[in-house]
């Protein structure tokens, strides 16, 4: 188990805490920009792949575990990152992906996504089996969740032997926001109950120690839970200390734990901070960093259009446009209103849902022939002021560079809440 991650609940206790962004996202730009960050700073990078994104049948990434850890890897060698810097993340390893399918089916496949996990070099290892499968509720009781997630364990523990692999550290529990967001403006956000989230830890022990499995469970380092964080299409909700003290309160009672955030982009730099001083110090951030991208695009789109000759008005937004509009599965569920608010979330929403269509031919394209476009261009420094206020001229030198720098500003606000590292 990382030492990194295993230190987090005594750093809490001694009371100098710290923290670690938890880079949930597929895309190379923000990769290389994390990884590249990491090659500067002395702490570690935890990059996660969730189970719909990477799986053993490809996911919708086409990378299976293995495949995944070989593309970051890539990156990471151009960057000059060890790999005993990287700690890589299975993130909601379940069911889920199959939920339609019966449990039997679907548990059985959940298990040989989690065999693949481990195997390729997973290391923290999110396990949950809380959604319904066909004939079932769409939220399980916390007994057959922990049931199911220790047969899980099981095999995880299994595959680590096995392999003579590093021991898994464990991350437990599910009450998050809608993945993605959610799809409608949210006023407030109640934290977890600290009653519920003390029967979901009691519930996971007893049916981790029935299965033979206490020795993994001593590896559960963080349950998740809803500290009060969210983001909807068109607004944030902040994390609020006060409203969550009570629910940070129950890890005195759980010294080896504490909680994992999810859904924390957006947040700012304080109330990063102020999440991990109050006991959540693994902060997820995924859609935050693409849409940081997506703007320096959509910037970089303008900028073309007013300095360089026959590139056109917008070529970039108006071919992302017409493909989601082609192909609305990734965003038609989640969207809502007329024809002008469904056009203003396709490319502006905080849900983000366009950073599913970035790998697409067409998009690629439209990419491609903007950087070509800007290729050897020197962008002057008052339009780079006009579209890109926040970028320095020296970090203008290539459109790419912008691009990581703009995800970089996204990186650097966690690395500051997550101050104090060991």
């Amino acid at each position: 188990m990382s030492r990194f991650l295993a230190g987090l609940a005594a750093a809490r206790r001694a009371g100098r805490p710290y923290g670690i962004a938890s880079v949930c996202s597929a895309h190379p730009t923000v990769l290389r920009a994390a990884l590249r960050r990491a090659a500067k700073g002395e702490g570690p990078v935890l990059i996660e792949a969730t189970c719909n994104q990477v799986n053993q049948f490809g996911g919708y990434t086409g990378m299976a575990p293995a495949d995944f850890i070989a593309f970051v890897e890539a990156i990471a060698a151009e960057e000059g990152v060890a790999r005993d810097k990287i700690i890589f993340g299975g993130d909601h390893l379940g069911p889920n992906p199959w939920r339609r399918e019966q449990a039997s089916a679907a548990l059985e496949k959940a298990a040989g996504m989690v065999e693949a996990y481990v195997a390729a070099g997973f290391t923290k290892i999110h396990l949950d089996a809380s959604m319904g499968c066909a004939g079932e509720p769409a939220a399980l009781d916390d007994r057959t969740v922990a049931e199911r997630a220790a047969a899980l364990c099981a095999v995880a523990e299994e595959t680590a032997r096995r392999g003579n692999l590093p021991a898994p550290a464990y991350i437990l529990g599910t009450e998050v926001p809608v993945p993605g967001g959610a799809d409608h403006a949210l006023a407030t956000v109640e934290p977890t109950a600290p009653d519920a989230a003390r029967e979901t830890i009691a519930v996971h022990r007893a049916a981790f120690g029935k299965a033979g499995l206490s020795d993994a469970f001593a590896r559960v380092i963080a349950f998740v839970v809803q500290p009060g964080v969210e983001f909807g299409s068109d607004n944030v909700v902040a994390y609020d200390p006060p409203r969550a003290a009570a629910l940070s309160a129950l890890l005195d009672e759980e010294p080896a734990l504490v909680f994992e955030a999810h859904s924390t982009d957006y947040q700012t730099e304080e109330a990063l901070a102020a999440l991990v001083g109050d006991g959540f110090p693994i902060l997820k951030v995924g859609p935050g960093l693409t849409f940081a991208y997506r703007e320096a695009l959509y910037a970089l789109d303008l900028v073309a259009s007013d300095i360089v000759p026959g590139y056109g008005d917008r070529p970039l937004a108006r071919a992302m446009e017409a493909l989601m509009v082609d192909v609305p599965g990734s965003w038609s569920g989640y969207y809502h209103g007329d024809e002008t608010a469904l056009r203003i979330q396709r490319h502006f929403s905080y849900s983000d849902r366009i950073r599913y269509y970035w790998t697409r031919p067409e998009a690629e394209a439209a990419v491609a022939a903007l950087l070509s476009a800007l290729s050897g261009v020197r962008i002057p420094e008052t339009v780079l002021h006009q579209y890109l206020p926040t970028i320095a001229p020296q970090e203008a030198d290539r459109a790419e560079d912008i691009l990581i720098a703009a995800v970089d500003r996204v990186l650097a606000i966690y690395d500051g809440a997550a101050a104090n590292r060991p």
